[in-house]
């Protein structure tokens, strides 16, 4: 599907500039609300409901009204719930019986960008032919219904208090976290008010950093995309485990009490292995990124393995396809369709601790010998529409390294979802040689960007 304003997460992009505006988010609301409308299924004379959740940022407060405004000129009504994670929009969604949610927030981004993206009713990402449905609206004069058909907003205020329970059911009833010192780093994101507490009901001892927000300093050397603070107070509170989310909390780092790091896809074998002591796991779902170790150790234990594109919405795609459970990406987005309907940081983390306490070991030990692949990710600034497969000079620079692997390694090229990036990716047997060959391709796209 061609894409005009939706990327693989939503709509993305700097906070003034198209289509970060308010004047499209309010027509982008408006069309949403058309689209909802013409596809409403519920008793004649009702309007349909949507929710809007949002991360810390400042710009949250100016596209939640426009988005509000659009909603209602369309004639739909509108909850309100403020700072929120986006799973737990996601939840919300599905347990309030409303017929769509939306988050604003740019994740992992820098607080200067932001985004906007949709769920389903059933609290999944919406279907491409329902996103391309809103595209096709975004564009056209908005024409206000009536003052009496107008929709209208009200705030829900124990959304809070919901997704906390929420997330405390998808922990075994039979255990807890008595005895454990977690540090728990929140972004300065949109779970700076809910993961602190989830833990600490638990029954943890929870030190909590990276829950201030000011609405400038969202991810700012702190989350799952920078865990060395996060590895740096677990080892000055001598903690037994650290939780890093980013700045909507669907992503999950984890730091040890030794400060070793664990991403993704470890943590996706950690819950793996936890699962299949108890029933046959049918298959997981990781992708393109994905380690080769995770590959190797699932083929262990006789799991199946498919590799769908980079964005949690393909790996959930690929799972509802397969009839599968289980999958995620390195970044941290971890997916367990037994808990939840898309990739929730808090619940993963849960679900690791829960692994933990029924081996009754630590993280490290419960991972065993699973020891990653070295990988050197290179992130190149691209102009927006670059094509990097039509430079000679970046396919001949990925040719030679690949011939130089011998198969002892890949080679992975892909433009960013979300940012103006290329994503230059070596995986192989050897940090030395996987760093220089990446750095290699990296340097050619420099070369023919520049040229």
């Amino acid at each position: 599907m061609s894409r005009k304003y939706f990327g693989t997460d939503g709509v993305r992009g700097r906070v003034g500039q198209s289509p970060i505006t308010p004047e499209f988010v309010m027509r982008l609301g408006y069309s949403a609300g058309k689209v909802l409308l013409q596809r409403n299924t519920m008793p004649a004379g009702e309007r349909p409901s949507v929710l809007i959740g949002k991360d810390t940022r400042v710009s949250g407060y100016m596209l939640e009204s426009a988005l509000e405004a659009g909603f209602s000129a369309a004639g739909v009504d509108v909850c309100l719930v403020g700072p929120m994670p986006t799973p737990a929009i996601a939840y919300l969604t599905r347990a309030l019986r409303l017929q769509a949610g939306i988050v604003i927030s740019a994740s992992h981004n820098p607080y200067y960008d932001n985004g906007i993206k949709f769920f389903s009713a059933q609290g999944t990402k919406l279907p491409d032919e329902v996103e391309q449905e809103i595209e096709a609206g975004i564009d056209r004069e908005i024409v206000c219904v009536g003052s009496a058909e107008l929709g209208r907003a009200r705030r829900i205020d124990d959304a809070r208090g919901r997704y906390i329970e929420f997330c405390k059911s998808t922990f075994p009833n039979e255990l807890d976290l008595r005895g454990l010192k977690i540090v728990v780093d929140c972004a300065h994101g949109a779970a700076y008010h809910i993961a602190p507490d989830v833990f600490h009901e638990l029954g943890a001892e929870v030190v909590s950093i990276g829950v201030q927000p000011n609405g400038l300093n969202i991810n700012d050397a702190v989350g799952a995309t920078a865990p060395l603070a996060l590895r740096d107070a677990v080892l000055a509170q001598r903690a037994d485990l650290g939780i890093a989310l980013d700045g909507d909390a669907d992503r999950i780092q984890m730091v040890d009490a030794a400060g070793n790091l664990y991403d993704g896809d470890q943590l996706l074998l950690a819950i793996v292995r936890s699962r299949a002591r108890k029933a046959p796991v049918q298959g997981v779902v990781g992708t393109l990124m994905s380690n080769l170790a995770l590959e190797h150790a699932l083929a262990d234990l006789k799991i199946p393995f498919a590799r769908a594109a980079v964005g949690d919405r393909y790996v959930v795609e690929m799972l509802h396809r397969n009839g599968w459970l289980f999958g995620g990406e390195n970044s941290g987005h971890i997916l367990a369709l037994d808990r939840h309907s898309t990739g929730d940081g808090i619940i993963a983390g849960l679900q690791v601790l829960a692994a933990m306490r029924e081996a009754a070991c630590d993280l490290r030990t419960l991972l065993g010998a699973l020891v990653l692949y070295p990988q050197k990710l290179i992130n190149v600034p691209v102009a927006k529409g670059f094509v990097w497969q039509d430079c000679p000079a970046i396919q001949a620079a990925r040719e030679a390294v690949e011939a130089r692997l011998l198969g002892r390694g890949r080679v992975l090229l892909r433009p960013s979802g979300t940012e103006p990036l290329l994503r230059v990716m070596v995986e192989g047997g050897d940090a030395a040689e996987v760093a220089a060959a990446a750095e290699e391709i990296a340097a050619a796209v420099r070369a023919a960007v520049a040229a």
